[in-house]
């Protein structure tokens, strides 16, 4: 059964799920302002945006739990849209921040592994955006470190390099992908006002990010009815028949 049909109809009431899947970047954005806040917010009785945010974590971490995070099931189980933001701790400098750096290439090999799991668990690629990690501001997050009682553990250039690998894996994998981290440096312009501290998104940033994200999470989504009646639209005599019927707006 496909989605939007599995989302319109039947006794039990479906209730797609849109699961963003990602670091402190995800986890923080259901924040006043954040992303995830402003995705659930456009799909308020169309969809659940779920927050699946581990601050912190990497994809070497990540590809552990997704599996426990996502079950194969029937139609109703598969999510509308999965978004997977990993790479702002994978490209940390391996010297000064050895738990959370990851190599390239096994940042490469662990996100083929998440689309893997996807597939199979029922969520095909046409449903799967990468995100990139967002440029660093290495002044901003040094200041960070620095109160933390560490040297710089990132370097922009470094972030970028794991930005251009996951754009690769997004193409051998057949995925939609949003490069933040090129888009908030095009045209060389300054990329710190989209950042909070050097590393996590501000406002800006944030509004930046849900800008570019809702067109790609859109079109997954578009055809999925608003559930459940207007209430004006309610059968005053006999409600039951608008609120258990098949006709979900």
């Amino acid at each position: 059964m496909a989605l939007c049909e599995a989302a319109s109809g039947g006794a039990s009431l479906a209730w797609p799920r849109v699961l963003l899947f990602g670091d402190s970047i995800t986890q923080f954005s259901f924040q006043q302002g954040g992303w995830g806040a402003s995705l659930a917010d456009k799909l308020v009785r169309k969809c659940d945006v779920l927050n699946r945010g581990f601050s912190g974590y990497n994809t070497r971490w990540a590809k552990i739990i997704l599996p426990r995070l996502i079950t194969k099931g029937n139609s109703l189980d598969s999510p509308a849209a999965v978004t997977i933001f990993f790479g702002a701790n994978d490209s940390a400098l391996k010297d000064e921040n050895p738990k959370q750096h990851v190599p390239l290439a096994e940042y490469v090999a662990n996100l083929h592994t998440m689309v893997q799991q996807l597939s199979a668990a029922g969520v095909p690629a046409s449903r799967v955006v990468l995100v990139t990690p967002p440029p660093l501001c290495e002044a901003a997050w040094e200041q960070e470190c620095l109160l933390q009682g560490c040297k710089l553990n990132r370097l922009n250039s470094v972030v970028g390099e794991y930005a251009g690998a996951c754009v690769q894996v997004a193409q051998d994998c057949g995925v939609d992908v949003l490069d933040l981290w090129t888009l908030m440096q095009k045209d060389t312009q300054d990329f710190s006002s989209y950042l909070s501290d050097g590393l996590h998104l501000s406002p800006k940033g944030n509004e930046f990010l849900f800008s570019h994200l809702w067109p790609l999470i859109e079109k997954r989504v578009s055809c999925l009815p608003l559930l459940l009646p207007y209430w004006r639209d309610i059968a005053e005599a006999r409600p039951e028949q608008s609120l258990l019927g098949d006709g979900d707006h």
